[in-house]
């Protein structure tokens, strides 16, 4: 039995390292745009939004928490604006009750986005309406957008500004991806905000 779950880690590890190999391909001229753009947002004194379901809502506070708090130890620099719009079950479950749980994001975003702004929207499928009612708000209101998703970036990658396309249809793989991608994004960002 355990030569069969060897064989099985082995088998999904490998996977996970092809896709990343895709990344390098075809994302990473995104990935540095997108750094850019919030680079620039956060510089002229704006900040960083972020949303996601269910893993991805986790991944999204995982990034505000990389930007407020720190990336590494070993890098160490002045707090960054980033709100994860995923942590508050109060205004989640109020929303949700109030005008229905599509909107929960979107009624974050009107009330605390401003014109140049930037909203992170993260949707493995692409086709969350939950992120793309936020991001459709968000350009309303003037802010920039970028979406995290896979597979064929669905209706998300036509919608933002900036797309970062995990070239994967496994939800697990994409998730494995968009971890390295935001750790590289924040690593740019605070970089160039805060160069030593």
């Amino acid at each position: 039995m355990s030569n069969q779950w060897s064989d099985f880690a082995v088998k999904h590890l490998e996977q996970s390292i092809e896709v990343k190999r895709q990344v390098i391909n075809e994302c990473v001229s995104t990935l540095v745009a997108t750094a850019e753009t919030i680079s620039e947002a956060l510089r002229t004194g704006h900040k960083l939004l972020i949303c996601g379901n269910g893993g991805s809502a986790a991944d999204s506070q995982h990034i505000a928490a990389e930007f407020v708090s720190t990336l590494s130890m070993d890098y160490q620099r002045p707090a960054i604006a980033a709100i994860a719009l995923t942590t508050d079950s109060s205004i989640l479950t109020a929303s949700a009750n109030d005008f229905g749980f599509d909107g929960v994001f979107e009624r974050q975003v009107q009330a605390l986005g401003n014109p140049g702004d930037v909203l992170i929207g993260i949707s493995t499928s692409g086709n969350s309406e939950v992120v793309l009612r936020a991001v459709a708000t968000a350009k309303d209101l003037g802010m920039k957008t970028v979406g995290m998703t896979g597979r064929d970036g669905g209706k998300l990658a036509g919608l933002v500004d900036h797309a970062l396309i995990v070239p994967s249809p496994t939800t697990q793989h994409i998730q494995e991806s968009h971890i390295a991608l935001y750790h590289i994004l924040v690593a740019i960002v605070e970089r160039t905000l805060y160069p030593k």
